[in-house]
C-alpha cells in the first residue's frame, strides 16, 4: 500500500475519533475490544495521566487522549521552554506542556487532521491558555523553521508514519542545538503475524 494511502486512512481514523468526542464519546483508536488491552485486560490507555493534570483539562481533550503513555511526564519541561507535539490530537499533552512552560514559554500541536484541530482548538479556548498554537501539517514535514524548539513530545503517533525516518529527520533539524525528545509509543518485539501486517486497522490501531 502506498504511504498516501496508509496517510489517508490514519487521517480518516482519526477525523472519525475526533468527531465521536465531539459528539460526547470518547474516542478509540482500536478496531476489536482487545487491542488496546494489557495481559490483566485494562486498557493500555488508562491512568496515564494523573488526577492533579486532569483536573485541569477539559473533558473533550481528556476523552480524545489515544497516546499510550505520557511523554510530558518524561520531557522535565522548564520555565520558558518552546515544545512541539507531533501529532498532538485533542491538545491534552500540548495543554499540559503550556502549563509547564509558564508564559514566557510557547507549546505548538502539529496534527494533520482538520477535525483534531478543531476540537484541540476548542479545548485550548476552554482551557483558556494562552502560550499555545495548533498547526495543520505533517510530522514528516514540521512547518517551522530549524533550531525553533527545545522540546519534542510525541505521544503513540510515530508508529503511525509510513516513513519514521523522515519524521525523525524532520525532529532534529527543528530542534535548538542540545534539544530533547521525549516519545512514548509503540515498538514491535519480536515477529508480527503476516496477517496483522496486512491490516491496515490493526496498524492503525
Amino acid at each position: 500500500m502506498a504511504d498516501q494511502d496508509i496517510k489517508q486512512i490514519v487521517k480518516d481514523k482519526y477525523g472519525k475519533a475526533a468527531m465521536k468526542v465531539v459528539s460526547g464519546g470518547e474516542a478509540s483508536c482500536c478496531s476489536g475490544s482487545a487491542c488496546c488491552d494489557d495481559e490483566s485486560g485494562h486498557p493500555i490507555t488508562s491512568n496515564l495521566y494523573t488526577e492533579s493534570e486532569t483536573a485541569t483539562l477539559p473533558a473533550e481533550a481528556v476523552a480524545a487522549s489515544l497516546g499510550c503513555g505520557n511523554p510530558t511526564a518524561l520531557a522535565e519541561l522548564k520555565a520558558g521552554e518552546t515544545v512541539l507535539d507531533l501529532g498532538s490530537g485533542g491538545g491534552i499533552d500540548v495543554l499540559l506542556s503550556a502549563r509547564r512552560v509558564g508564559p514566557t514559554g510557547k507549546a505548538y500541536g502539529l496534527d494533520m487532521t482538520d477535525e483534531m484541530l478543531a476540537l484541540a482548538r476548542g479545548n485550548q479556548r476552554k482551557a483558556n491558555v494562552d502560550n499555545v498554537e495548533f498547526l495543520k501539517g505533517e510530522i514528516e514535514a514540521i512547518p517551522l523553521p530549524d533550531n525553533s524548539v527545545d522540546v519534542i513530545i510525541s505521544n503513540c503517533v510515530i508508529n503511525l508514519s509510513a516513513d519514521k525516518d523522515r519524521v525523525f529527520a524532520e525532529a532534529f533539524r527543528v530542534l535548538r542545538p542540545g534539544g530533547r525528545l521525549a516519545v512514548s509509543d509503540v515498538v514491535v518485539r519480536g515477529e508480527v503475524p503476516s496477517a496483522i501486517r496486512r491490516s491496515v486497522e490493526l496498524w492503525i490501531g
